[in-house]
């Protein structure tokens, strides 16, 4: 039987530990919540779920203790998604492990995350004396929030919101807004996002938009779940020749997660820190 939400550690009182333990991760398939969404098996989107890490640590040869930050970069056609309070246990129990180098921990997270989500996990750290002061970052886009509009519908999410505008013309436009929300499946605290859709296509009603995203708001699905399920809702509802959606959220426990599903053929990702994260 495939292992879901509900058998993760999620809400449940988990003795971490002090040794080194790659099976504190817990992997879910990603496949059975791509049948709820009515995704096809050949996937109509390229993707990558990139994870940002900001509490890590492990010992030296002489047992001083190291600080760094990390990026994952977990491909969306993985099998599996990774739990990410697993992660968070997993990354915790390398604080009294001893490494000769910080290449060796990262050899030692790509190996494991990578068996976990079933596919290569692409990971890089960086020590935080050798990072610049950080620069909080935007996304690029025409922000549809400050619409003057009447919303009350916050779930589930209506796809019937979405619609085109009364023009025929093809566009290419970014739209972004700061209004996403979600909760967590398991345990049922909040998820804060912001949202970056482009899309190449007949021009899509900023409105129905708008009050689509917020439908969001009491709907429990995990980051990576409510990207993909944006993605499908567009493509059926409005059509676009490409499309992508990047969704940026907000840190927990150490980690914030941001899942970008595109039909685009971008080459490398942004990983920008936005002013929530």
């Amino acid at each position: 039987m495939n292992p879901t939400a509900h058998d993760s550690p999620l809400g449940k009182t988990i003795a971490g530990s002090s040794e080194y333990d790659p099976g504190l991760l817990f992997p879910i398939p990603r496949a059975p919540k791509r049948v709820e969404i009515g995704l096809p098996e050949t996937l109509p989107f390229h993707g990558i779920d990139i994870w940002n890490a900001y509490e890590l640590s492990w010992l030296n040869p002489r047992g001083k203790p190291v600080v760094a930050t990390a990026e994952f970069r977990v491909p969306a056609a993985s099998p599996n998604l990774i739990e990410s309070k697993s992660l968070k246990l997993y990354l915790n129990s390398l604080n009294q492990s001893r490494y000769e180098n910080i290449d060796a921990v990262r050899a030692t997270i790509a190996r494991d995350l990578s068996a976990a989500s079933g596919d290569r996990v692409e990971v890089t750290l960086a020590a935080i004396a050798q990072q610049p002061a950080t620069t909080i970052g935007a996304l690029d886009g025409d922000l549809i929030d400050d619409l003057d509009i009447d919303i009350d519908d916050y779930g589930p999410p209506l796809a019937t919101r979405l619609a085109l505008d009364d023009s025929t013309q093809i566009v290419e436009e970014t739209l972004v807004s700061h209004l996403l929300k979600s909760n967590c499946p398991v345990t049922g605290q909040p998820d804060w996002a912001s949202v970056q859709i482009r899309y190449r296509g007949s021009r899509i009603d900023r409105e129905g938009l708008l009050r689509y995203l917020v439908s969001f708001r009491l709907h429990d699905d995990f980051h990576e779940q409510c990207v993909e399920r944006i993605f499908s809702d567009i493509s059926t509802r409005c059509s676009p020749l490409a499309l992508s959606v990047y969704a940026r959220y907000t840190r927990r426990g150490g980690l914030d997660i941001n899942p970008w599903r595109s039909s685009f053929p971008d080459g490398v990702l942004r990983n920008p820190r936005l002013i929530r994260q």
